[in-house]
């Protein structure tokens, strides 16, 4: 009867722990409902954003700009600040650990070009990682919760922009979980500043332009009022602003939908747990039966002789 009751006991923990697997997923779920709308109303925006401002740049020809500010081939980058976004709490599946490996990879391949890096830190996981690793951090942010502000992340962003006008640092690179849809996220490390990419960059094309190889593309010819510089000072903060807010929001959406897959795997996974106790449960209590009744008819057995 003792292992008959110690898997009594232990079906039991398994469906509590099942029912909070399935109240977190559930939760994960209604947050990624909310944080899927943020991100791709924000999208559209940030991206004609940053191709507005990649044609002006181009149509102006030859500018000069703080922002558009890059190493020459003489000094390369020789100190870039890394922002690393991650969760505050765990039980996400893979999320923290795809984005520190591929931070890590980065680090690694800076290090070895002799790079100096100031470290930036969102989430408690990816803290507690670096504090592992010992490697020092410059600054940890912590005021950002599960649904990222627009106005904290100007902050950080004016932060960035100020020390490398400055000259303090070459680069400004963000570590984070790129969301594309809900069945494909991806970490990646993206170059915030310096912004003289985006004057070369080519516009994205529409699905409809994409679908017709030999339509012809025009570009956009611009007359500027205010002045061109007086405009550039006004967008290209407000693109290195949308982009930095684009990516907290990215993560945000990739950390819920990865919550949720892993409790629904979990929870998922306590069903079957559940399934085999039982049939582990009735072969003991049949087995403990079938020795009682064997007892009891050896005693009658007994009895009668």
């Amino acid at each position: 009867m003792a292992k008959a009751r110690a898997i009594v006991k232990r079906r039991k923990a398994v469906r509590n722990i099942r029912k909070i697997t399935k109240t977190m997923q559930m939760i994960a779920t209604a947050k990624f409902q909310k944080a899927l709308k943020r991100a791709v109303a924000a999208k559209p925006y940030s991206r004609k954003t940053r191709e507005l401002v990649g044609e002006l740049a181009s149509s102006i020809g030859d500018i000069e700009h703080p922002l558009l500010r890059r190493p020459g081939a003489a000094e390369s980058a020789h100190r870039i600040a890394l922002l690393v976004i991650t969760s505050n709490r765990g039980l996400a599946g893979a999320y923290n650990g795809s984005i520190l490996r591929t931070c890590h990879k980065f680090l690694e391949k800076e290090k070895a070009a002799s790079t100096q890096i100031d470290l930036y830190v969102c989430g408690k996981k990816g803290v507690n990682y670096f504090n592992f690793q010992k490697l020092p951090i410059t600054q940890r942010f912590d005021q950002f919760g599960d649904a990222p502000k627009y106005d904290l992340v100007a902050e950080v962003a004016d932060q960035f922009i100020a020390r490398f006008v400055k000259g303090e640092v070459d680069a400004v690179h963000v570590a984070y979980m790129n969301f594309a849809s809900a069945g494909s996220q991806k970490p990646e490390v993206l170059t915030l500043l310096p912004l003289s990419d985006i004057a070369a960059a080519k516009p994205e094309r529409s699905k409809a332009e994409t679908s017709k190889p030999d339509a012809p593309h025009y570009n956009a010819i611009y007359d500027f009022y205010p002045d061109a510089k007086s405009l550039l000072d006004e967008l290209l903060p407000l693109t290195v602003k949308t982009t930095l807010f684009q990516c907290f929001l990215d993560a945000t959406t990739s950390e819920n939908i990865a919550r949720m897959i892993a409790m629904k795997s979990a929870t998922d996974n306590a069903d079957k747990m559940v399934k085999s106790l039982t049939m582990r449960y009735n072969r003991a209590r049949q087995s403990q039966i079938t020795t009682e009744l064997s007892e009891i008819m050896g005693g009658v057995e007994a009895m009668k002789s």
